[in-house]
């Protein structure tokens, strides 16, 4: 079902600087090109960020999807503003790839795993930073972004041989990638429904373990504060060279998930950091969205792809739901993917967005 071309099967033009100007639509148009085997180009690259340009993260994400396709670039070097990218047949299989130290595994991960698993399925071995600023961590992928994976019907298994801080990296991911399974036929989330449990998790990695008790403390009693009550867990996290702390906390609620990182920095209060993920959970239920923010923008391809048909068969092969906020990152990726799939997405102010059959 990957690298096939369509009735819509022209280059696609992108300005880099619509929206959030950031990195995702790059990422988002590497993924859509690798599935509909449509070429693209992007000018005014990350136009709206410091530096600009195409940075070694983003350029990761190329090479990944060139290697998995023997696909062409022009353009793709550092501080790039303007890229050509085409696309071969994406071929199932094993891969490895280096991120580099400050580069994200969770958003090179998010970028392959849709044409892998449509062209067949394999593995994929990630190094680089695995818990970074502006970044999905590992934990929210394994706990928030898998179960709704497997939801459409994509089988994924996500393990963490090693974990990797800023500004070190040498973390590592690995991804099981089974073939698409049965899809659904509706995907329907406009409430988050009662809140059933709420986990907090406090890790450190090559630091004191008196942190991650610290940590979790501090995110229980803010939680508490709040009148929501919160189980704990303090775990050390194998690491390299890197060190570094992070505190998640995963809500459980009747018809959803909802997670929230926070990470340790230098001269930082463990407290702090613990409060900042609780009170991220509290914010949220102070909205009415079904899903978080984060989310809302990653569940967009999978729904995408479900309304394309591009998981097989599935009428009306919708999906709507509500998200705690209309972000830039959320529409910015739906007119993305409305230039390679045959889709619709609608987004009302107050947070419920639609992705159907155009």
């Amino acid at each position: 079902m990957t690298g096939t071309e369509g009735p819509d099967s022209g280059r696609v033009e992108l300005d880099g600087s619509q929206g959030e100007g950031g990195g995702q639509i790059l990422r988002s148009a590497l993924s859509l090109s690798l599935i509909t085997g449509r070429p693209f180009r992007i000018s005014r690259l990350r136009e709206k960020r410091d530096p600009p340009g195409l940075r070694p993260q983003h350029l990761a994400c190329v090479r990944g999807a060139e290697a998995l396709s023997g696909g062409s670039s022009e353009g793709a070097t550092v501080g790039a503003s303007e890229l050509t990218f085409t696309p071969g047949p994406v071929r199932a299989g094993n891969y490895l790839f280096e991120v580099g130290t400050a580069g994200s595994t969770p958003l090179l991960f998010q970028c392959l795993v849709y044409p892998l698993a449509l062209a067949g399925g394999g593995q994929l071995t990630l190094r680089g930073g695995t818990h970074l600023p502006h970044s999905p961590s590992f934990h929210y992928l394994a706990t928030v972004w898998q179960p709704v994976a497997r939801a459409y019907g994509l089988p994924v298994r996500l393990t963490m041989p090693h974990a990797g801080f800023y500004p070190e990296g040498a973390g590592e991911i690995v991804a099981e990638v089974g073939e698409p399974e049965e899809p659904p036929l509706l995907v329907e989330l406009p409430a988050r429904g009662m809140l059933r449990e709420v986990r907090v998790s406090s890790f450190t990695g090559g630091l004191p373990f008196t942190i991650a008790e610290r940590q979790s403390r501090a995110a229980v009693s803010a939680l508490r504060e709040r009148g929501i009550l919160a189980e704990a867990e303090n775990r050390p996290l194998a690491v390299t060279r890197s060190v570094g702390t992070v505190t998640f906390v995963l809500a459980q609620f009747e018809h959803t998930i909802a997670g929230f990182t926070a990470l340790g920095e230098r001269g930082r209060p463990a407290e702090e950091v613990g409060r900042e993920a609780a009170v991220a959970l509290a914010d949220f239920m102070e909205t009415g969205g079904a899903l978080d923010e984060h989310l809302a923008d990653q569940i967009l391809l999978p729904a995408a792809l479900l309304a394309s048909g591009r998981l097989g068969p599935a009428t009306p092969g919708t999906t709507r739901f509500s998200a705690a906020r209309i972000t830039d990152h959320l529409t910015t990726h739906a007119r993305v993917v409305e230039r390679f799939l045959p889709v619709h997405v609608s987004m009302d102010p107050g947070g419920d967005v639609e992705v159907r059959p155009r």
